[in-house]
């Protein structure tokens, strides 16, 4: 398993660096926890998938979460199987969730289906839309307005600013050290976030190549 896979945060408290996200996130969860669509927005390797997933593990248990990784995945037949689905509960905890990664790109047509499922969301579904903030600049290729989507959904934007890269140091500093791939200053590692644009992901991998040992 990846480095990044293996200590991908599991809790909002484990998240490092997204202080307003994760209080964003809190305050939604306060009103309950389904009925709700999220749309996450911020740059690679930021921590966009991993709250989504922490997001879905408030209500749903894990073969109940369904996730797209691409736009281009979700078609006419994939709606009308998640219109389906969302009409019965998940086994364990009762609750479903689709997560649609890289959702900038999803296509007109899909866009205006969309925005009739979202408006009759049951109690015990969640739905995570995910995309980079390069990609929010130009939503669904600029196809369609992105407004009624954007308003149907809870939004949430990630910090990719100068202030993620001493917690993401710290953090892949603690991770090297207990893989047993450390060996270097926290200079060079806050030197790498600068080098990886505040890309956790690629820190890891970074320390998964044994590039901070001494």
């Amino acid at each position: 398993m990846r480095l990044y896979e293996k200590w991908r945060p599991k809790t909002l408290e484990e998240v490092v660096g997204q202080e307003d996200a994760k209080r964003q996130i809190e305050i939604a969860l306060r009103s309950g926890w389904g009925g709700k669509a999220y749309w996450i927005s911020g740059a690679s390797g930021t921590g966009k998938t991993t709250l989504a997933r922490i997001i879905a593990s408030y209500g749903a248990d894990g073969m109940f979460v369904d996730e797209y990784d691409s736009a281009d995945c979700v078609t006419s037949e994939t709606l009308t199987q998640i219109e389906q689905g969302m009409c019965f509960y998940g086994g364990g905890r009762g609750g479903r969730v689709y997560i649609i990664n890289e959702a900038h790109g999803l296509k007109g047509a899909i866009v205006r289906r969309l925005l009739g499922i979202l408006e009759r969301v049951p109690d015990h579904v969640v739905f995570v839309f995910t995309t980079t903030q390069a990609g929010q600049k130009h939503l669904f290729d600029n196809q369609i307005d992105a407004g009624p989507l954007l308003s149907r959904c809870i939004y949430v934007e990630l910090s990719n600013t100068a202030g993620l890269t001493r917690p993401f140091a710290e953090r892949c500093r603690q991770i090297a050290q207990a893989e047993g791939l450390d060996g270097q200053s926290m200079d060079a590692y806050i030197a790498l976030a600068r080098h990886s644009n505040n890309n956790l992901r690629a820190m890891l991998q970074a320390v998964e190549a044994g590039k901070m040992l001494g």
